[in-house]
């Protein structure tokens, strides 16, 4: 039997510059094929280039596609005309970045149901129905609210799904995948590839699955390719390359297991904890259907009655799926969202006065998940960077600020030896974990006493999410940091918390000792995250 997809002699160049070298793959209907390795392996430009969708890109060879009793056609040779009739019907791609790739000017349900209407010609009303269904069957939870909802107001999870809904909406025969997981928390995950499995099984559809995220290949993958600047080193069944790999760079890979190296809790008196909360409650003012929602709106509870401390020099880390509230409590903690009960950092409070909280929120700084979209790409390393000290140091002098940020820059690795005219350059300029460790100087800088960590790794591949783990735990060591730690990656918990919260639907189910907690977990639902992890 013919393959679905077969590429040979696959080759990528930007400016007669080569970052894919002339690469052999094939994947069958109904199979998953792994694409595996570092941030700039080539894993990405590989797919976007099938659909050409790589722009600026000259790319030869052949990418033969065979759709049923047709016979096979060359990607690469076909019109923009005839591709776009390809895309989103019989090959259709599921971006990494969401929030990029949404449009934010339309709700979720309309870009699906877009597609709906564009590709198999259904009526407003029937591709509506059909979105709100395509949504459902990924999980999201309330398909029709999430629907009419916007990117902006769902989480990172319910993008990445509402991604997934739309471009498996028309069934495609070849769906190229681009970490379709990043942003989901270890149940919803296994909750996606089942499906993924499901359709596969029902359509005969096949996967080419773009990953980082190794336990995620050994468990969905049939095959996989390991790539490494640009060349496919390393290919086969998954269980034989995992279990005797043969080429260097396919071992490094699976010994990127982050590492616990932290300063571990000493036995006598607990340290007085510098962030503590009791009862701390969070609410939504949300519309209510019919005429009831003309006269008076209704309440969603986002965190209910949440305890916790951090102290000096300790990470607690904030453990559930999305929607569970975690994101919530990390922005009450940074005072830009209302709460009840008490909070207090440092023995303060936060005022909501912009003038009161100005002393405060230079000591609660925030690495956002995403640094792409986090970092204005309008401003070079320095105004980034320097920004915090703009508002907080207004007394510096340029030269002054300029030290400033070429120290925190430093301390995270990066110099001008490294990058030459690294102040003056911009955030596109940089790899991912490259971009993150300038998100991270921007947050030390003004000389924080807590961060709050959202996802910090999530987007990042394994050795790159190692290091910038092993980065942190440093910084933590030498200055007495606190982090918060927001993440759904149990491995992350291990190696980085010394407390842990676990979180669903706005409650905290367990909490302890992070090691403990994850050793004899008491909830069935830690224990649920702990064996899917």
């Amino acid at each position: 039997m013919n393959p679905l997809l077969q590429a040979r002699d696959l080759t990528v160049a930007f400016g007669g510059q080569a970052v894919v070298h002339g690469i052999d793959f094939h994947i069958h209907a109904g199979e998953k094929l792994a694409l595996v390795g570092e941030s700039g392996s080539g894993k990405t430009v590989t797919a976007l280039s099938l659909l050409g969708l790589a722009q600026g890109a000259q790319v030869t060879g052949q990418a033969l596609f065979q759709a049923g009793d047709q016979p096979p056609r060359d990607l690469l040779a076909l019109s923009e005309r005839e591709l776009r009739g390809l895309r989103g019907q019989d090959i259709a791609m599921i971006f990494q970045e969401p929030m990029t790739a949404l449009n934010p000017l339309f709700s979720v349900g309309e870009q699906i149901a877009e597609v709906l209407e564009l590709k198999q010609g259904l009526d407003k009303r029937s591709a509506w129905a059909a979105a709100v269904q395509a949504l459902a069957d990924t999980g999201i939870p309330e398909p029709e609210r999430r629907a009419k909802a916007f990117p902006h107001q769902l989480s990172g999870g319910q993008r990445q799904r509402a991604m997934i809904a739309m471009a498996l909406a028309c069934q495609p025969r070849l769906l190229l995948a681009d970490e379709p997981t990043t942003a989901l928390d270890v149940s919803l995950r296994s909750q996606i590839l089942e499906l993924l499995a499901e359709l596969q099984q029902a359509r005969g559809m096949a996967v080419l699955l773009i990953t980082h995220d190794l336990n995620l290949v050994r468990r969905f993958a049939d095959r996989v390719a390991v790539m490494e600047r640009g060349l496919i080193v390393e290919h086969g069944p998954v269980s034989e390359v995992f279990a005797r790999p043969q080429h260097a760079y396919t071992r490094k890979l699976l010994d990127s297991v982050p590492e616990r190296q932290i300063v571990e809790a000493q036995a006598g008196p607990p340290l007085l904890p510098w962030a503590k909360a009791s009862q701390l409650r969070v609410s939504y003012r949300v519309s209510r259907p019919g005429v009831r929602g003309w006269f008076k709106s209704g309440e969603f509870v986002a965190v209910k009655g949440a305890d916790f401390e951090i102290a000096p020099g300790q990470t607690l880390g904030v453990v559930g799926e999305s929607g569970s509230g975690k994101s919530t409590l990390a922005l009450a903690l940074l005072g830009l969202q209302p709460c009840q009960g008490e909070l207090l950092l440092g023995g303060v409070r936060w005022s909501g006065q912009l003038a009161t909280d100005k002393a405060l929120r230079r000591q609660v700084q925030v690495v956002f998940q995403d640094p792409f979209s986090s970092l204005s790409p309008r401003l070079t390393v320095e105004e980034i960077v320097g920004e915090g000290l703009w508002v907080h140091h207004p007394q510096l002098s340029a030269e002054q600020r300029r030290q400033q940020v070429s120290q925190s820059l430093a301390e995270v690795g990066l110099d001008e030896a490294q990058f030459p005219g690294l102040l003056q350059r911009y955030p596109h300029e940089f790899s991912g974990g490259q971009r993150q460790r300038i998100a991270i100087a921007r947050a030390l800088v003004v000389q924080p006493r807590l961060l709050v960590l959202d996802e910090p790794t999530s987007a990042l591949d394994v050795t790159v999410q190692k290091q910038v783990l092993a980065l942190l735990q440093s910084l933590q060591r030498e200055r007495g940091l606190s982090y918060l730690l927001i993440t759904h990656d149990v491995a992350v918990i291990r190696a980085m918390a010394h407390h842990v919260l676990v979180m669903k639907d706005g409650q905290v189910l367990e909490s302890g000792p992070a090691l403990q907690v994850l050793a004899s977990p008491a909830h069935p639902y830690t224990r649920l995250l702990t064996e899917q992890a």
